[in-house]
């Protein structure tokens, strides 16, 4: 801030003096030229601020081909250049080599800058996502919800998963954002994301790949995600339900890791006999609820008065939602009692 403050003052002042040493002495409009100096400054400086705040969303790789393209875009605005002034009629005067010169600079700069900035990107997805490529997906994007939640680590670990893991740049910005966050549940989740991605990093049948490819005309996280998935072709790995919808709707393949922890909890069949704890009562009357150890809700009849007890249930039903598994039983010995009265009958 105190340097911007600087740089207001010290380019108001010069663009005074400028106006004001420039200006004819005797002139009756000296100080008001002098003054127009100084708003000129003022604007000057407040231009170079608002530059300074889009270049620090940009990246040093695209700043750097932005600058290497225009240089060869002024190149070959000056070879041409060098070639029209070789024709005789037009070395005759100077001044229009002067003006075809600029004209050609103008153009050819800006033609380099802006290509420049654009194919570095495409450089940088085919360098740092050169063994994506090479495979048929095109790669797998983790987002910042699956990297907090932890268990990417151990679907990892566990060997069902290998190869190529690609984290953006924006997503680890905002995990650091999340990390120096001053709410305490919000820093320690940052920071346990941080720490997932230090121990994924460290495990050798998976590479973690950083993208530094960003879509500055997008402004959230979830879209940039989709933007880039879209881009090299590859599928998004989330928890997020909103995300998930919103990918698949734009033709991007999402794999969620609940939708995983769904499919590989063991079946339950009706009829069949299980242990549970009752923990706390359910919603309708007499219900007590327990949990599996995958944390699949259980829903027991006639169980409200059994809380803290371990009991012997007998599977009814299984509901599958959005959310989850939910297991509808009965106590065994009112299932045993209810199968032997319809024997008796």
């Amino acid at each position: 801030m105190i340097i911007r403050i600087l740089l207001i003052v010290g380019c108001s002042i010069s663009g005074f003096a400028i106006a004001y040493y420039t200006a004819t002495p005797d002139s009756s409009y000296l100080i008001f030229e002098s003054i127009i100096g100084f708003i000129i400054g003022l604007l000057v400086a407040l231009l170079v601020i608002k530059i300074e705040k889009d270049i620090r969303k940009v990246s040093l790789r695209v700043i750097a081909g932005s600058i290497v393209g225009m240089v060869v875009g002024l190149l070959v605005a000056l070879i041409l250049a060098f070639g029209l002034n070789m024709v005789g009629k037009i070395r005759e005067n100077q001044q229009i080599i002067l003006w075809i010169y600029l004209l050609l600079a103008v153009i050819l700069g800006y033609l380099g800058l802006v290509l420049g900035s654009k194919k570095v990107e495409e450089f940088n997805l085919r360098g740092s996502g050169s063994k994506i490529k090479e495979s048929s997906d095109g790669g797998r994007i983790l987002d910042t919800s699956v990297i907090i939640d932890g268990r990417i680590a151990d679907i990892c670990d566990s060997g069902f998963m290998e190869g190529e893991l690609i984290v953006p740049r924006f997503v680890l910005n905002e995990l650091q954002f999340v990390a120096d966050s001053s709410d305490s549940i919000k820093r320690s989740r940052g920071r346990r994301g941080l720490d997932v991605l230090n121990r994924m990093q460290k495990n050798s049948s998976i590479n973690i790949e950083i993208v530094e490819q960003d879509f500055p005309k997008i402004k959230g996280v979830d879209g940039k995600l989709v933007a880039l998935a879209k881009k090299i072709n590859a599928k998004l790995l989330t928890n997020d339900y909103n995300l998930n919808k919103v990918a698949e709707l734009q033709g991007v393949r999402v794999l969620n890791v609940n939708e995983l922890a769904n499919a590989m909890k063991p079946v339950v069949l009706p009829g069949e006999q299980m242990s549970v704890k009752i923990i706390r009562e359910g919603k309708e009357h007499g219900q007590g609820v327990g949990y599996l150890d995958d944390g699949t809700m259980i829903i027991v009849d006639n169980a409200q008065k059994l809380l803290n007890m371990n009991v012997e249930v007998v599977v009814t039903s299984v509901l599958q939602t959005t959310a989850g598994r939910m297991i509808f039983s009965e106590l065994k010995e009112a299932a045993e009692k209810k199968n032997h009265q319809n024997s008796k009958s």
